[in-house]
């Protein structure tokens, strides 16, 4: 990540929640516009190297994670305020 990528990231993540889940929506719709996201093969690519990077985090102790029931409960209480 570039240090302009990881400024933007640390501005970010100092959004309250709400605001967070706001930018996260709009910086993955707009990998909707990427020509690559219509190649399969490029998808998969791009989801193992994603895959490889947070694993790389959780390796060097960079995170630590959350457990799913937390993930879960919260993403349910999301959906039912909706």
């Amino acid at each position: 990540m570039t240090d302009r990528a990881q400024a933007v990231l640390r501005e970010a993540l100092t959004l309250p929640l709400e605001q967070r889940a706001d930018v996260a929506a709009e910086l993955l719709a707009s990998l909707d516009d990427e020509p690559a996201t219509t190649n399969p093969a490029a998808v998969e690519a791009a989801w193992g190297r994603e895959i490889e990077r947070r694993a790389r985090r959780v390796m060097a102790a960079e995170s630590d994670g959350e457990p799913w029931e937390d993930v879960r409960e919260r993403v349910a209480r999301r959906l039912t305020n909706r």
